[in-house]
This record gives C-alpha cells, structure tokens and sequence, in this order.
C-alpha cells in the first residue's frame, strides 16, 4: 500500500509526471519501475487487514482487524515510508515478489488483477484520476476496520469478513 499526504479528495491522486499513459496496458509487471508499481495502489487499505490462512487448505480469510498503521479515513499507511520500524512483517509488494504474493491479495487489488491479466477498474485512481472513486464504488475500507490493539488475535475469526467489491 502507498502511503500519500493528504489532498483534496478530487484532486489525482497520482503523480503522473514521468509516468506514460496507460503503462500498465503496456508494460509487464515485472518491468515497472518504482514510480509505475507504486501508481498501481488505488489505496483501498484491504491489503493492510490482517488475514487468517487455513492451515490444512491454504484458503485465505479476510478480516476487518487493521493493521495498526492504517489510516481508517484515508486508507492508506500513517507511516508508508517507515512502517517496518514499528510493523517488521509488513509485507512489500514487488515486481519480483508478485507470484508468491498475489493469492492473498484483495480481488479488487490493481496488482492481483494484472498478473492475472485483467483489467484495472473504472473506479482505479489510475483512470478515474480522483482517489474518491475508490471509495464511492464502495470498495474502500474507509470507515469498515477495527485496529489490532483492540481486538485479541484469537478472537480474530469473529473478525472475517466478505471482501467489499
């Protein structure tokens, strides 16, 4: 997840200044510099919930216990630039990470849908061009999650729930 200083909620989000239009129908994951990869965050925050894996079939639950660091209003990482100071396992996404990664992805996740070959969504920030698109088409957690200081990790299960897409 990307980690943006607050701006108007209709102003772009992204930096587009030596981004090319629509990179990401032409460029291979795996070959996205730094700037594309980090674009592809549409910072719905469902990354940085924490998730419960089946042991036995490997199945993932999602659940809306937040990581510690997420902004509930914005959804993104109150420290993206330094969060493994405070959450060590936090998990960063790269090109060369993505096949060993993708399967706990959110479905609507922009890094999942294109190394499956899809599509991203109207509602990106990468085509909308506004981060409040991610929020009206109701696939944000803004306003969904409960933070893991207040929720005992056994009691996590009582936490899962349906991906909102």
């Amino acid at each position: 997840m990307t980690g943006h200083p607050e701006r108007n909620a209709d102003a772009d989000p992204i930096d587009r200044n030596g981004l090319s239009p629509k990179f990401w129908e032409r460029k291979p994951l795996k070959s996205l510099n730094n700037k594309e990869w980090e674009a592809l965050c549409d910072g719905c925050g469902k990354c940085c919930l924490n998730k419960l894996e089946d042991e036995d079939n490997g199945e993932v639950a999602l659940t809306n216990v937040a990581c510690r660091l997420l902004d509930d209003g914005s959804c993104h990482c109150a420290q993206y630039e330094i969060r493994h100071q405070f959450v060590p396992d936090c998990i960063v996404m790269t090109p060369e990470n993505i096949d060993d990664h993708a399967y706990w992805m959110p479905q609507t996740c922009a890094y999942r849908l294109l190394w499956k070959g899809l599509p991203l969504p109207q509602w990106h920030p990468l085509i909308s061009g506004t981060q409040e698109s991610v929020h009206s088409a109701g696939v944000s957690m803004r306003g969904r999650t409960v933070s893991e200081w207040d929720i005992a990790f056994e009691d996590w299960e009582d936490h899962i729930i349906e991906e909102p897409t």
